[in-house]
């Protein structure tokens, strides 16, 4: 039997709930900066039909209308103790990039007249926070990208395709620690020293998970496959983390898929569509590969917390979510 969009959507579970004591404990204008430039997308979006389009086409599309925006990094430190989900349209990282991008896409796929900035914070929180939870406390966040990927694909946000076209290969004896070698850079862990050794045993968790990347030398070979809209994680050689960087792909007109970013580089210092990825892993020696994430159609997500608990024990191979005592 054929079920209409209009009659998935109204199926769809509720987005979980932004606790009041996080939402109130930070003022409107911390949490969200660039209502206008919201507004403009919305606006665009709804002239030329973004939300009939599939959800990766939509994410590029945001994407796209969001380059030349500045490259600004620690977007997500707003705050020295209270954790929020929060957005800004005046300045970009690679992480806020792709997360905006995916959260405007998602959000007029819940079909509406209107939107508010409170709209896309709950598709932020849904997707930045383990489990979608956020109550205020920074250990809360996701804070590595591989461990992103893992619990969002168990919620159905999207799927991780990396190893669905072959030439694959483990990344194995990863040691993450970069945010805590690093931790005067993030202003919650500076001014917060309790939260460190804690961090560190997230640290230890993420590490042990069983993340893939197709290296460099073999991402020629599946780029015909990628779509608009995939996540793209930069995979590097480097101990501290899995990724590095993170962009998404698009397809341009004269065929080549590129990755589309925050660029830290001085070149750029903005929102790019920058070379292929291929050449993009090339111009590098650090980056060793690539990580693809596809996103979701909203009707897949996945509301129940047994079954992200199990989805995730599956993907994880066992190692599931970091235990509890640490929030």
């Amino acid at each position: 039997m054929r079920i209409s969009r209009r009659r998935l959507l109204a199926a769809l579970p509720p987005l979980l709930a932004l606790p009041v004591q996080a939402e109130s404990s930070l003022p409107f204008s911390t949490r969200f900066k660039g209502v206008d430039r919201f507004n403009a997308l919305i606006a665009q979006a709804q002239s030329q039909n973004w939300a009939d389009l599939p959800i990766g086409e939509r994410v590029a599309r945001f994407g796209k209308a969001m380059r030349s925006t500045p490259y600004v990094s620690f977007t997500l430190e707003i705050d020295d103790r209270i954790e929020a989900p929060s957005a800004n349209f005046h300045a970009l990282d690679c992480w806020s990039f792709f997360e905006i991008s995916l959260g405007m896409a998602r959000m007029i796929g819940r079909k509406k007249d209107s939107y508010t900035p409170d709209d896309l914070l709950q598709e932020i929180l849904f997707t930045r926070y383990r489990g979608g939870v956020c109550t205020g406390n920074y250990l809360q966040r996701i804070h590595y990208l591989e461990e992103w990927f893992f619990d969002n694909e168990a919620r159905g946000v999207v799927e991780n395709v990396t190893r669905k076209y072959g030439h694959s290969q483990p990344i194995l004896n990863r040691k993450c620690q970069e945010m805590t070698i690093l931790w005067k850079s993030y202003r919650y862990l500076r001014n917060n020293p309790d939260l460190r050794p804690k961090m560190t045993r997230l640290e230890q968790h993420i590490s042990q998970l069983p993340v893939h990347c197709v290296p460099k030398d073999k991402v020629h070979l599946i780029e015909k496959h990628l779509q608009n809209g995939d996540i793209l994680g930069i995979a590097t050689r480097h101990q501290g983390a899995f990724c590095s960087h993170v962009g998404l792909g698009i397809r341009t007109s004269d065929g080549v898929y590129r990755i589309m970013h925050a660029s830290s580089q001085k070149e750029y210092k903005r929102v790019v569509v920058d070379s292929s990825i291929s050449a993009y892993l090339k111009k590098f020696s650090s980056h060793l590969g690539v990580i693809i994430a596809r996103p979701r159609e909203i009707t897949a997500v996945v509301s129940s917390p047994e079954t992200y608990r199990t989805n995730l024990e599956t993907l994880t191979g066992g190692r599931g979510i970091p235990n509890a005592n640490l929030f």
